[in-house]
C-alpha cells in the first residue's frame, strides 16, 4: 500500500493534470458548474482518505469521477431537484471510464472543447468568458488568472462571482453551441487556449518554470479546433498553433539539468525541436487574412517568435524587423504587456539605453508597476549598462513580487552578481 506521502502526490498529479476533464465530464453529467467543481473536490479529499489504505486506483481519473458522481447522487437523491432536473442524467449506466462518442459531422470532437465553447457565451463580457472557462475547465487557480489579465487576485475572484450570477439569474444554458454559432466564439476560446498555454510556459509559481502538462494540452486543443473548423479553419487558429509551437520548440533548452533558468540569448539553440518550428513556420505562412492582407495578434506574435527561431544565433536576431513587428502588435491589439515586449526588444536593437527609456515611460504609464517582470526587465538593462546598484535595487523589486520559485532563484543569481560587481 502506498504512504500517506506517496497517495497524496498521486492525488496532486491527478489534480494538475485532470482536473479539466474530470470537471468538464461532471459538467455534462450533472449540468450544473458550481455542483460539478463542489464534487469534484469533494472526490479528491475522499482520496486524499482513501488511497493510502486502498491503494491509488488503475484510472485515477475514472475513480474521482465515479466517487463524485456518487456523492451527486446521495446528496441530490433528498432534492427535488434531484427527481425533477438531475435523475434522468445521472441514470444512465456509468462504469467510470468516459466511452467513447460518435460525433456528427461539424459537432465539437471534444468534451473539454465543447464545454468551453459553452463558458464562452457572448451573453457574458469576453473577459468573464475567458476568466470562467480557465477557471472552471482548465483548472487554472484565481491568482493565476488574475495574473494574465494584471489585476489582483480579489478583483478576478469578484469578476468570477459576478459570471456565475449572472448565468444563473440571466438563465443562460449550459448548452453546447449550434454549428452556426460557433464563429462568434471562437476568438474567446483561442483566447483560453493561449492563456492555458501561457501558464504552462511560465507557471504562476511552484517549483518549475514550465508546466508542460498545460502546453501539451494547449497544443491539443489548438489542434483540434483547427480540424473543427476544416476546410476552411481562421487564420487566427492557424497563427495560434503556430505560436504555441515556436514556443514549446525551446522547451529542452530552457532550463539546465538543475533546474535553472536559461536566457534566450544563452540557450543551445542545436536542442530546439527543429520538426515543430518546421511546421510552425508553415502555419505562420498560412496566419495572414488572405482576403484583407490583414494579420491578427496571434498572427503577429507566431511571426515575432518565428524571427527568433530562425535566427542562427541571438547575435544574428532581425531585432529591427522584431520592433516592427511590435509596433503593428501594438496597434492591432494594444496592451502594456506589448510594450514591455517591444522596449525590451527596441533594447536589442538600438542599444540598453534607448530600451530602459522606454521601461521608465511604461512604469509609471501602465498598470505594470506591480509586474515583476518590468523590474527584471529594467534590471537587466542596468546591469548591462554598468549601473550595478540601481539594477540591484530593481531585481529586488522584482523579488518582492515574482511567486515562481525557478524564476525567483533565477532573479537572485542575478542580484547577487551586480551586488558582487558593486561591491
Amino acid at each position: 500500500m502506498p504512504s500517506e506521502v506517496q497517495a497524496a502526490a498521486a492525488v496532486e498529479e491527478v489534480y494538475r493534470a485532470e482536473w479539466g476533464r474530470i470537471v468538464a465530464t461532471l459538467i455534462g453529467l450533472i449540468g450544473d458548474f458550481d455542483l460539478a467543481e463542489e464534487y469534484a473536490q469533494e472526490a479528491f479529499t475522499t482520496a486524499l482518505q482513501q488511497w493510502p489504505d486502498s491503494g491509488v486506483p488503475e484510472n485515477p481519473r475514472a475513480w474521482i469521477i465515479q466517487t463524485a458522481r456518487h456523492k451527486a447522487i446521495d446528496r441530490l437523491r433528498r432534492q427535488t431537484l434531484f427527481a425533477e432536473k438531475i435523475q434522468p442524467q445521472l441514470a444512465r449506466d456509468y462504469t467510470g471510464f468516459t466511452p467513447a462518442k460518435e460525433y456528427e459531422s461539424g459537432e465539437i470532437p471534444d468534451d473539454r472543447l465543447r464545454l468551453m465553447f459553452t463558458c464562452c457565451h457572448p451573453a457574458l463580457p469576453s473577459e468573464a468568458q475567458v476568466a470562467l472557462t480557465l477557471r472552471t475547465l482548465c483548472g487554472l487557480e484565481t491568482d493565476e488568472i488574475a495574473r494574465a489579465f494584471l489585476v489582483s487576485p480579489t478583483t478576478m475572484a469578484q469578476r468570477l462571482v459576478r459570471a456565475k450570477s449572472k448565468i444563473r439569474d440571466a438563465g443562460i444554458p449550459y448548452a453546447v453551441p449550434a454549428t452556426s454559432e460557433i464563429g462568434e466564439r471562437i476568438e474567446a476560446v483561442l483566447t483560453v487556449i493561449y492563456l492555458v498555454f501561457n501558464e504552462g510556459y511560465v507557471a504562476t509559481r511552484g517549483a518549475s518554470l514550465l508546466r508542460t502538462d498545460l502546453c501539451a494540452e494547449a497544443i491539443r486543443l489548438g489542434r483540434l479546433v483547427i480540424a473543427l473548423m476544416a476546410p476552411q479553419p481562421p487564420a487566427e487558429a492557424k497563427a495560434l498553433l503556430a505560436l504555441m509551437l515556436l514556443h514549446d520548440a525551446r522547451r529542452d533548452s530552457r532550463l539546465d539539468e538543475a533546474g535553472e533558468i536559461i536566457t534566450l540569448e544563452e540557450q543551445d539553440r542545436s536542442r530546439w525541436n527543429r520538426q515543430q518550428i518546421s511546421e510552425a513556420l508553415q502555419l505562420v505562412n498560412e496566419g495572414s487574412d488572405g482576403a484583407r492582407g490583414a494579420f491578427g495578434p496571434f498572427a503577429l506574435q507566431a511571426a515575432i517568435a518565428a524571427e527568433h527561431c530562425k535566427a542562427p544565433s541571438a547575435a544574428n536576431t532581425n531585432w529591427l524587423e522584431i520592433v516592427r513587428l511590435y509596433d503593428r502588435l501594438g496597434r492591432v491589439q494594444p496592451s502594456p504587456v506589448v510594450s514591455l515586449n517591444r522596449a525590451v526588444a527596441v533594447a536589442m536593437a538600438s542599444g540598453p539605453q534607448a530600451g530602459l527609456a522606454a521601461i521608465d515611460d511604461l512604469a509609471t504609464e501602465s498598470d505594470l508597476a506591480e509586474y515583476h517582470l518590468l523590474h527584471a526587465a529594467r534590471a537587466d538593462l542596468l546591469r548591462r549598462l554598468g549601473q550595478r546598484e540601481e539594477a540591484a535595487k530593481s531585481y529586488a523589486q522584482a523579488l518582492a513580487l515574482v511567486s515562481n520559485e525557478s524564476e525567483r532563484r533565477y532573479l537572485q543569481r542575478r542580484l547577487r552578481e551586480v551586488q558582487a560587481h558593486a561591491s
